[in-house]
């Protein structure tokens, strides 16, 4: 497992379906791909849950979400180009799975070049849920924004494997519900030391 510091956060770098299929909801369907593709076709509310019960196993609180803020920074690794190996688009499959590459499929996690810290599929392969609700970004300049306190929808970052290159910048977001479920869609998980 790769694994970075961050804010006092330990973000997973890698988490295969063997070792946590059997810890998700029965109805979730993990991808078809292998045992060290990401989870995907998971909710933001199943992902909770799943962080709940892992919790709950290893008698802590420390597994979670990582908010927005989190996930960017550590997908940037202290770069402030589009993606974390510059901005050219033309190279963005040496590091990552999108439409271009991906032969319209999940692939196995770390096949493609880690970003500085050695986190690997920070673009592309799969959409992350992370913590916050999704809204407008605040005006000037923040350190460590926290999302508005509630709303409608969670933010998800990264892109996948069918996006086109620029919905796979660091500074990509979308938003979903957080009963939504999609075959490109699943999480990374924070751990506090």
């Amino acid at each position: 497992m790769s694994l970075c510091c961050l804010f006092g956060l330990i973000l997973a770098g890698l988490l295969p379906v063997g070792e946590t299929a059997a810890q998700l909801p029965p109805d979730i369907q993990v991808s078809a791909c292998g045992a060290t593709c990401p989870v995907e076709n998971v909710s933001w509310d199943d992902a909770r849950a799943f962080i709940a019960a892992l919790n709950r196993q290893e008698g802590v609180e420390t597994y979670r979400l990582p908010t927005e803020a989190e996930w960017e920074h550590t997908a940037r690794a202290r770069t402030q180009t589009a993606y974390y190996f510059g901005d050219e688009a033309a190279r963005l499959g040496v590091y990552a799975w999108y439409a271009d590459n991906s032969d319209i499929k999940t692939h196995p996690v770390g096949q493609k070049r880690p970003n500085g810290w050695g986190l690997y599929d920070m673009h592309g392969n799969a959409w992350e849920w992370v913590q916050d609700w999704y809204g407008a970004y605040p005006r000037g300049a923040v350190t460590d924004p926290r999302g508005p306190s509630s709303d409608a929808h969670r933010v998800n970052r990264g892109g996948c494997w069918n996006n086109n290159a620029r919905n796979c910048r660091a500074a990509n977001r979308y938003y979903d519900t957080p009963g939504y479920r999609y075959y490109d869609l699943g999480f990374r998980l924070a751990r506090a030391p």
